[in-house]
């Protein structure tokens, strides 16, 4: 979570990148489906309430606010869904490969919820200060054993493989483009029916989700 003082500074960075990614990749931009990730199968309707959430597997603030939005939306049912788009924030080490492991796990078309709460739990082993002397493949044959306890030990060699797969290290990279199309610049950052709420960058708890859905449902 930036500082204050940095975050004009921040978006400025994130969205130079943007631009120069749209002129330098222009090839992979608009990509073939809408990116994301969406909870329990549910993509809503009109009628639903759309929260975007843009999370970092290894940022704690995204962690410590996945379980009161789950509460959330497990309390609103078929009134809410969910869309997930990740952002690996670039002063996290490994942010980028766990993002890309999320990716191939659902390529494989396996739920990726299950490996992003296995992340969150286990957060801290991917940490910059703990992963400071591990070379780049040891903290990826790391991270596909954790993908594996979360999806299956049938996946392993398709995980393992799927780092060598040019297609998940460029839907990670539109994945991160996107976000900072949108104004991106911390995590978890939030959107309700496209419109960012306030205090990016800090968790929101049950009840703060509740004070947000209400009115919304009861003006409906």
């Amino acid at each position: 979570m930036p500082r204050p003082q940095f975050a004009t500074l921040i978006i400025f960075f994130f969205r130079l990148i943007s631009l120069s990614s749209w002129t330098l990749h222009a090839q992979t931009l608009p990509p073939a489906r809408y990116d994301g990730f969406i909870y329990q199968d549910r993509p809503g309707d009109t009628d639903s309430i759309l929260i975007e959430a843009f999370y970092d597997p290894v940022c704690p603030d995204s962690r410590d606010s996945w379980p009161p939005l789950k509460q959330a939306l497990h309390y609103y049912g078929s009134s809410t869904s969910l869309v997930v788009h990740l952002f690996p924030l670039p002063y996290h080490d490994n942010a980028f490969v766990a993002s890309r492991a999320l990716h191939i796990a659902n390529l494989l078309n396996t739920s990726t919820f299950p490996l992003l709460e296995q992340f969150y739990e286990h957060q801290e082993r991917f940490y910059n200060a703990e992963t400071h002397n591990l070379s780049r493949a040891s903290v990826v044959k790391d991270i596909v054993k954790l993908a594996t306890e979360a999806v299956g030990n049938s996946y392993y060699s398709a995980i393992e493989s799927g780092f060598d797969d040019r297609k998940t290290d460029l839907k990670t990279r539109v994945s991160f483009k996107y976000s900072t199309s949108r104004g991106v610049f911390d995590t978890p950052t939030f959107y309700v029916n496209g419109f960012a709420l306030p205090e990016a960058g800090s968790a929101i708890d049950y009840n703060g989700w509740r004070s947000i859905i209400d009115p919304l449902i009861k003006a409906k």
